[in-house]
């Protein structure tokens, strides 16, 4: 991988407010992707004002000084384009994907709402805003099976009062609570140019770029007094079972469970993905074999990592029962199956297997301008460096048997938050009575 990775180039600049602006030369096609990543997720916000990150994905894209409306959509589209923003727990970003000869339309709308978003900020497109994200907060979350499961388990694994104790969609009563006061001054914190990295990757040529960038970004004043985000440290372990158990009329019982891993952009970090893989990534993981093929107890169990670079990263079980299979056996299953693994550690053939699936994933990021220039801005932001996005999956194919074993040792009972599943049943007259919830254990 080494020769490939090679192939890829990138050039770091820097304006006078520190705006930091990552160039990728790609003159394969005729396409350009700017990536704008600010460093302002829901571990920034603080309690009582929770969803503030991902509203703005939303208000951003509601007009700034010179882009009414819904029109950044309407430029972007018209000229070829395509266009998003995400929210997570450490960062926000916007990116758009464009012929190459649009390339500056896309750096100056970016600029005008990185620079003038407030002057478009109104009571009524951010009444009209909370509305959606409230609606798709009941449709992604509240109304749907399951929705809140991931909410409940970062809930448990994140104990009250951490930065991480919230998702990013924020609470219904906090969305209600925000106030135009607030989000003029969110907005004055973090999204300014010394609290961002732009890249730019694609059919470019680089003098040009930067003059662009240099003209529509240069003026844009910096933001001294971003305050310090809480520390997010936790100990290694949970230090105790958690559990919690939801009656909902949900398609089948389920077994839900969180577990602390080590944070991102460690070697451990690269083993404990590795390990969930063999577990349960694909039809030949561990899981899947044990539970789905052999016992037949469950209809799908995966395993996954979500890695954060502030806090521990979060190992997250999902496994749907078959039939009436007992949850109880179910759970027995897969702490036995867990085990096994801690003990022995993967073959030689799953370890080739899961590096192999996570080289997969790593081109196909790598393949797009989009998605390389998504990579540049993650390692530039987490990790202060966009070139380790270059070389991160060597450390991967290095990662040995014995480390992979290692780090499975933290998949044990009191380390993980579990959240369980049941079916509701009919009441005499066909309709199924309100969930409940039972919780049990400590906290961290």
């Amino acid at each position: 991988m080494a020769g490939l990775a090679g192939t890829f180039t990138a050039t770091e600049h820097r304006l006078a407010n520190g705006l930091r602006v990552v160039l990728s030369e790609d003159h394969i096609d005729p396409v350009a992707a700017v990536c704008l990543w600010y460093d302002v997720g829901s571990r920034h916000e603080r309690p009582g004002r929770t969803g503030l990150a991902h509203l703005f994905e939303h208000l951003m894209f509601q007009g700034s000084a010179n882009v009414h409306g819904n029109q950044h959509f309407e430029f972007v589209q018209s000229a070829g384009g395509s266009l998003n923003g995400t929210t997570s727990f450490e960062r926000t970003n916007y990116f758009e994907t464009m012929p190459a000869h649009q390339l500056e339309l896309a750096l100056w709308l970016e600029a005008d709402r990185m620079g003038g978003l407030l002057a478009a900020l109104t009571q009524e497109s951010l009444d009209n805003q909370r509305d959606v994200v409230k609606n798709e907060r009941r449709q992604r979350y509240d109304n749907v099976p399951y929705g809140t499961a991931w909410e409940r388990l970062v809930a448990m694994a994140f104990p009250a009062g951490h930065p991480y104790h919230h998702m990013p969609i924020g609470s219904m009563a906090d969305l209600d609570a925000t106030t135009l006061a607030d989000c003029q001054e969110f907005f004055r914190t973090y999204y300014a140019p010394n609290n961002a990295v732009l890249t730019i990757v694609g059919d470019i040529d680089p003098e040009q770029t930067l003059a662009w960038v240099e003209k529509y970004f240069g003026t844009i004043p910096a933001h001294d007094a971003k305050p310090t985000p809480a520390d997010g440290s936790l100990p290694d372990s949970i230090g105790g079972e958690l559990r919690e158990t939801v009656v909902e009329d949900v398609p089948s019982r389920s077994l839900m469970a969180a577990y602390r891993l080590p944070v991102d952009g460690t070697r451990a970090a690269d083993a404990a993905e590795l390990a969930l893989t063999v577990l349960g990534e694909g039809e030949a993981c561990r899981l899947n074999r044990r539970l789905v093929r052999h016992d037949e107890l469950a209809v799908y169990a995966g395993f996954g990592i979500m890695r954060l670079a502030g806090a521990p990263s979060v190992a997250l079980l999902d496994v749907k029962a078959s039939g009436d299979a007992d949850i109880a056996a179910v759970d027995a299953a897969v702490n036995e199956e867990l085990a096994r693994f801690a003990a022995e550690g993967p073959t030689a053939e799953e370890l080739e297997r899961a590096q192999a699936q996570i080289e997969r994933g790593w081109l196909d990021r790598m393949a797009t301008v989009g998605g390389r220039a998504d990579e540049l801005c993650r390692y530039a932001v987490l990790f202060g460096d966009p070139k380790l996005a270059f070389t991160a999956l060597d450390q991967v194919l290095e990662i040995t048997a014995e480390e992979v074993k290692e780090v499975a040792g933290r998949l044990l009972p009191e380390n993980r938050a579990v959240l369980v599943y049941e079916l509701a049943e009919e009441d005499s007259d066909g309709t199924d009575p309100d969930s409940d919830t039972d919780r049990e254990g400590q906290a961290a």
